[in-house]
């Protein structure tokens, strides 16, 4: 990304926003609401790692986010990844419920290095694995793998909770090791502190990693802790003696630096990341050419209720430099929006849904994703669809055909350009997939706290299912009388209820659905921040080996 490099100039756009009308402000204070809300839910984890302080500074240790405020460069971009994993998956009392799969993760800057940074949260459970905090750690490892981040891990954790063993998740959980080999076969680095205890499996981390870092006292790395040693052979030994840090460092070479204390093993791991020569390109320090028109005003164009139309042309004006766009094909398919625009002098393709995609808006999307396929620039989607168009007109012109070709279109462009996913309305029936949903694989997917997700709108579940009933009893010669009609009743409000739950963006993030919510105002730093890591990984010059990098 070279924002000093001349730059085509779009045409501006003529905003149509009333930012002073009384429906605007209702939607705004409606949307701060929710993201009120969901800053809450992260504040609850943090608060519930905070009451372990006491324990950790007796120790003389850091807690898990202290640590990782230590680690990255003051003042460069953070980018947190999957906060509310987990939310609703540990308890159906959505207000007991910690957020974040007890697992930290995010991209930042280490001594002017880009890293992809994953921390057990040990201040909560002693930092044991919750599924899904394993699902956000293959996440993490996935982002880092395709976009060439070093993997820089900060171990503390009780291992698995045999309280709460299930089979699947031992078994499941051996991808976390497996990728650890993929990266070092790939030829990215993987860092690790050993900060406490890694037990079992988890004695794989560092043994999986190309460098590791130890604390005197406090890192234990052992297939069996002295419990389980008993039970199985009768054997009676030390923690220190089964796997301490001096012990790895001076007799098992596990350990390559031995630290003092948390705050000795960071500084050693950023010599380190300094050292890989993986120096990252620096945003530029200062937006090069904001929007004309104000973030703010995103807050205030969609409605509560996500049938209430929005123009996306606003929501675009309001991501690209100087709020300036060249709209392709305008005219055709006019529900499916594409243009062309530039975000920090970076040119990047928007697609985006002014309603639902009919045969012509697939088509022009098709035609666009080749285009932008064959320019080499990122492909940023925009969610705000009820789906594919229905009906007979639409059926005979050849639907299901064109709306294949969009996603075939969607699906082998993520081969030769990266895309990235913002959910920002609507996103109902195949609309998510042609319009590159999470199984379609965005290198990012972002969503606001307003988006929301499902197979189709709740009232119309809930309406064809009760269509389908009746059609059945009617072709039984069946009568409706007050019961059946009310057990019918009884059935539409309880698909309605677990529609609407299910499609909540609280919920979908807390399912690993997205990489994240995201505040609107923040989008465009969100999407600068993506477009740098991948002018990155074009940057950097792999070393691939034919094997992991083994531990000598």
């Amino acid at each position: 990304m070279n924002p000093s490099q001349p730059t085509t100039s779009f045409l501006p756009f003529a905003s149509r926003f009333n930012g002073q009308s009384r429906a605007t402000a209702e939607r705004k204070a409606a949307l701060l609401a929710r993201i009120a809300q969901w800053q809450a839910l992260e504040e609850r984890a943090a608060r519930a790692s905070l009451r372990s302080l006491p324990a950790f500074e007796r120790r003389g240790q850091l807690l898990p986010r202290q640590r990782i405020a230590l680690l990255l460069d003051p003042g460069a971009p953070w980018l947190p990844l999957s906060a509310l994993a987990g939310y609703g998956a540990d308890t159906d009392d959505l207000d007991r419920s910690v957020p974040g799969g007890g697992v930290l993760a995010g991209i930042g800057w280490v001594n002017g290095v880009r890293c992809m940074i994953v921390a057990n949260d040990s201040g909560i459970n002693a930092g044991a694995m919750q599924p899904m905090g394993g699902e956000k750690m293959l996440r993490a490892q996935e982002i880092a793998l395709e976009n060439r981040l070093p993997f820089v891990f900060l171990v503390e954790s009780a291992g698995a909770n045999l309280m709460r063993y299930r089979v699947e998740g031992f078994v499941k959980g051996g991808a976390l090791f497996r990728n650890l080999a993929r990266l070092s076969a790939a030829g990215i680095p993987i860092v690790t502190i050993q900060h406490g205890s890694g037990t079992a499996g988890g004695a794989y981390m560092p043994g999986l990693s190309d460098i590791v870092i130890m604390v005197k006292g406090r890192s234990r790395a052992f297939l069996a802790g002295p419990p389980l040693l008993k039970a199985a052979t009768g054997e009676i030994a030390t923690e220190e003696e089964l796997g301490g840090a001096e012990m790895h460092c001076q007799t098992t070479g596990l350990g390559e630096y031995l630290a003092g204390d948390d705050r000795e093993a960071i500084g050693i791991a950023r010599q380190v990341v300094g050292g890989l020569g993986w120096a990252s390109r620096a945003l530029p320090p200062a937006d090069p050419a904001p929007p004309a028109l104000a973030a703010d005003d995103l807050l205030g164009l969609f409605s509560e209720d996500l049938r209430q139309p929005v123009d996306m042309r606003e929501v675009i004006a309001r991501l690209a430099d100087r709020s300036e766009l060249l709209e392709f094909k305008p005219d055709y398919g006019a529900a499916t929006i594409c243009a062309q625009a530039r975000i920090y002098g970076q040119p990047v393709g928007f697609i985006t849904n002014n309603g639902p995609i009919d045969v012509a808006g697939a088509n022009k999307a098709t035609h666009f994703i080749q285009w932008m396929c064959k320019l080499g620039q990122p492909l940023v989607y925009l969610q705000n669809t009820t789906g594919y168009m229905v009906g007979k007109d639409s059926e005979q012109a050849g639907m299901i055909k064109h709306g294949s070709k969009m996603i075939q279109a969607v699906t082998n462009a993520a081969r030769l350009i990266p895309q990235i996913t913002i959910q920002c309305g609507a996103s109902f029936g195949a609309g998510n997939y042609g319009m590159c949903g999470r199984a379609y694989a965005p290198r990012f997917l972002f969503a606001w706290p307003n988006a929301r997700t499902a197979v189709m709108g709740a009232e119309q579940a809930a309406q064809t299912m009760r269509t389908v009933a009746e059609a059945g009893l009617a072709r039984k010669g069946v009568a409706m009388d007050d019961a059946m009609r009310a057990q019918l009743d009884a059935q539409t409000a309880q698909i309605v209820q677990n529609f609407e739950r299910q499609a909540d963006a609280f919920y979908t993030s807390g399912q690993m659905l997205d990489d994240g919510l995201i505040d609107p105002r923040d989008t465009r730093a969100v999407l600068a921040q993506c477009l740098a890591i991948f002018a990155d990984a074009n940057s950097r010059q792999m070393h691939p080996l034919q094997f992991s990098l083994p531990r000598m």
